[in-house]
């Protein structure tokens, strides 16, 4: 009974330990297929949407430290994908800082290369996946060769869509304003000519008067007939002069303030092709596009222009806990609503639609009217937005049923006062 007693017990032993190694086991093969299928398991992709959604992210959040083919803050990312582990990139992206701390051997090297830590970003794994998919595409792409430096024609230098040069133009005008007047010379004398010639004829009187006739001014500027004209022409001119200047009443069209710091959008959104949406955060999802805070700027200013006097007013600011004041360029009424979200992210409105090329202006200045008459031509002629969007079907269905152009703003009530004005 006692040798029975100890062998169930042993067998229900052998049986617990079995059952726990078999669980261990398990519980191993889970852990490493789940971390397969995270990290390992991802994969770079070709899809167009995802690169595109991949250019929009770098755009939006790289491009003030990152290029592909140049080192600007931070270093050129070109093949990055082939010269560094994807789980590595997925890691570091999330929390560079934490990668330095724990003494990762690329990351110490790239701090102690660049002396900044890049900018820890709240990205989701797909969101870095398309990211690196767009940096990949690119880094496919041939590195382009810098454009010839213009020659010493200067303005004779023409692209194929640049059109005839100003400089030509101005040579055309020049040309034409001296063959003008050689004809004219010519035609005096000619005049003088024939009327030698006619003189020395035997005509009549009739033909003697007229070829004896004179140009009276006094007679001619007395006449009714010119009177007339000039009161007229001159009417016309202050009426048109008047209407003019009571239809620009409050349009600032033009308007370029003095800033309390002489900031370059020329320089940053042109030449180092900063995104505007880096900058200016609530434009893809507040009615404002907001101004940035300081602290933007010293993301990249406490490496780079560091002893910039500019640069230095930034740093004041913080110290003293002072805000910028900025001068505010493009001011619309306060009756008048306007939400930039619903132009920019869900219309897909460029910035230099509204505001110009603002990567080409040192100082930023009111690029179009903004009046009413121009927003509403705008919506007259702008297409609507419906692609990926099923609020629209139904629209665009009705729509169809009565025009085969596209669907406008205005069809969908864009020219509606209460649309702008509640």
């Amino acid at each position: 009974m006692v040798q029975t007693n100890l062998t169930t017990t042993q067998k229900t032993y052998s049986l617990s330990f079995i059952n726990h190694l078999v669980r261990f086991i398990a519980f191993s093969f889970i852990l490493y297929f789940n971390s397969f299928g995270t990290i390992q398991g991802q994969e770079l992709s070709e899809n167009e949407a995802v690169i595109s959604q991949g250019e929009e992210f770098f755009k939006g959040n790289c491009t003030a430290c990152h290029r592909i083919n140049e080192r600007v803050i931070g270093p050129p990312l070109r093949d990055v994908t082939e010269r560094r582990e994807l789980d590595w990139l997925l890691t570091y992206i999330k929390n560079p800082q934490k990668m330095i701390s724990s003494g990762d051997p690329i990351a110490v090297e790239l701090f102690e290369e660049y002396k900044v830590v890049m900018t820890s970003f709240p990205f989701s794994d797909d969101q870095i996946i398309s990211i690196l998919s767009y940096i990949k595409s690119e880094s496919a792409k041939p590195i382009e060769v810098a454009a010839a430096a213009p020659t010493a024609g200067g303005d004779a230098a023409v692209s194929a869509d640049q059109g005839i040069p100003q400089g030509y133009m101005n040579a055309i005008m020049i040309g034409l304003i001296v063959v003008l007047a050689i004809l004219l010379i010519v035609l005096f004398l000619v005049i003088n000519v024939l009327t030698r010639f006619l003189k020395e004829k035997d005509l009549d009187v009739t033909d003697r008067e007229v070829v004896d006739q004179k140009l009276d001014l006094g007679a001619m500027v007395r006449s009714n007939a010119f009177l007339g004209f000039a009161a007229f022409f001159f009417t016309a001119v202050v009426l048109k002069t008047a209407i003019d200047g009571l239809f620009t009443v409050g349009v600032q069209q033009g308007y370029a303030p003095t800033q309390p710091i002489a900031f370059s959008h020329k320089i940053h959104a042109g030449d180092y092709e900063i995104d505007c949406n880096y900058c200016h955060t609530g434009v893809r999802k507040s009615k404002n596009a907001n101004i940035p805070s300081p602290n933007i700027c010293m993301n990249c200013h406490s490496l780079v222009a560091t002893e910039s006097p500019e640069v230095e007013k930034i740093y004041v600011a913080i110290e003293t806990n002072t805000p910028i004041e900025w001068v505010r360029v493009h001011n619309l009424p306060d009756l008048a609503y306007f939400n930039h979200s619903q132009h920019v992210e869900v219309g897909g409105i460029e910035c230099q639609t509204c505001h110009g090329p603002v990567e080409e202006m040192d100082v930023i200045r009111q690029h179009t009217t903004l009046t009413m008459g121009w927003c509403i031509n705008c919506h007259r002629e702008t297409n609507l937005n419906t692609k990926g969007n099923a609020y629209y079907n139904k629209l665009v269905e009705l729509h169809s049923e009565v025009s085969k152009g596209p669907m406008k703003v205005k069809d969908n009530g864009g020219i509606e006062c209460a649309r702008c004005h509640y």
